[in-house]
């Protein structure tokens, strides 16, 4: 484990860098119930202190990243990480704090956790206070636009590689997607967990009926069965899903407010929070009490960025292997994870987060 110094006081921002990369699907285009893309957009963030780096990124445009929150942070203590997220947040009051300026914000705090880390010469989550060794993690990606080989290729890999429960994408045909799902159960065996994700797709009721469906196929996760903004229809689907099956949202989550909202309502059975969107890791934390406060369970993304953290967390389930993320990771970050036994491992062995961005593999990338 790598050894550290508590002896500074303070050391100043010097330096925010902010760059862009447009990664191309490695397949023509990929698809979920609402959205099909053929790139996705990665934007990074470094911070530098005492010659010292540390990276944050978040899925978003770099333009906004670059203005008001970064503006904010130059020159502040890189030990009060708490001021700067609420100088951040301040900062962007009158364009709005939800959407990119939250993303924005999120890719800023990551940096700075991931810096006053490797200032003090420790990894992350010994920063953060350690609560579990490692995370469970489920297989994520299974797109709508798959043909049905693909499926079967990505499930098996998933099993292959030690991972117990799987997620896959649902919700372009309602009657489609009970063939897809009971062939999966069918590639997947008895054993593993099988998750299906709607990404909002269906009306209330198809919701309903869909549950029923699947619960012939021991689905136990259902994400987003309705739009995550309608929060009377997750509570509908909550209330009345069969006994077994979680309704799970917050991805799309933003602000405290968005979460409390969602906790108040009911409308989950396990809350996610994304690192790249909640406002980084300090937003992550906040979500982290909002559940503990209520009992309830949290969940999610973006796995080298989240590991860290997720063992810190007091109500972690488990964090989301997804496709997308889990290629990017691999091809643009050194350090980046792979599961053991269906778990990540932080890398005690590293200080910060333990990634290092490969630049001169990015630049044919670059935005």
């Amino acid at each position: 484990m790598v050894g550290g110094s508590m002896t500074r006081a303070f050391a100043p921002v010097e330096q925010i860098e902010v760059s862009a990369f447009r990664i191309p699907t490695d397949t023509p285009t990929e698809s979920d119930a609402t959205f099909t893309w053929d790139e996705t957009t990665l934007v990074l963030v470094e911070a530098q202190a005492e010659d010292v780096r540390g990276l944050g990124y978040t899925y978003a445009t770099a333009r906004l990243v670059s203005e008001a929150p970064v503006d904010v942070v130059r020159g502040r203590d890189a030990m009060a990480t708490g001021a700067a997220w609420q100088a951040m947040v301040s900062s962007v009051r009158n364009i709005g704090r939800s959407g990119i300026a939250s993303m924005a914000i999120s890719a800023v705090d990551a940096a700075l956790w991931d810096l006053k880390a490797r200032v003090l010469d420790m990894p992350l989550v010994t920063l953060l206070g350690a609560t579990r060794t490692a995370a469970p993690v489920y297989g994520s990606g299974r797109f709508t636009s798959y043909s049905s080989e693909q499926l079967r290729m990505q499930l098996s890999d998933w099993l292959d590689a030690g991972i117990p429960r799987v997620m896959m994408k649902i919700g372009r045909d309602a009657e489609a997607d009970v063939k897809r799902v009971a062939a999966a159960r069918a590639v997947i065996g008895a054993d593993a967990e099988l998750f299906v994700d709607a990404n909002g797709a269906y009306h209330r009721k198809l919701a309903l009926l869909q549950a029923e469906r699947f619960a012939g196929e021991r689905v136990s996760w259902f994400e987003e069965p309705v739009v995550y903004w309608d929060l009377e229809g997750l509570r509908l689907c909550r209330d009345r899903a069969p006994a077994g099956m979680d309704i799970s949202v917050g991805e799309y989550g933003y602000a405290p407010q968005d979460f409390v909202s969602m906790l108040d309502a009911g409308a989950v059975d396990v809350l996610q929070a994304d690192t790249s969107r909640c406002g980084g890791i300090t937003g992550l934390l906040i979500v982290d009490a909002l559940c503990e406060a209520r009992g309830v369970p949290l969940s999610h993304c973006a796995p080298s960025l989240h590991i860290h953290p997720a063992c810190a967390l007091k109500r972690l389930r488990h964090v989301e292997y997804f496709h997308d993320h889990v290629r990017i990771e691999h091809m643009l970050f050194e350090g980046a994870l792979t599961p053991i036994d269906g778990e990540l491992h932080p890398d005690l062995s590293r200080s910060g987060m333990g990634l290092e961005f490969k630049h001169a593999d990015a630049r044919r990338f670059a935005i």
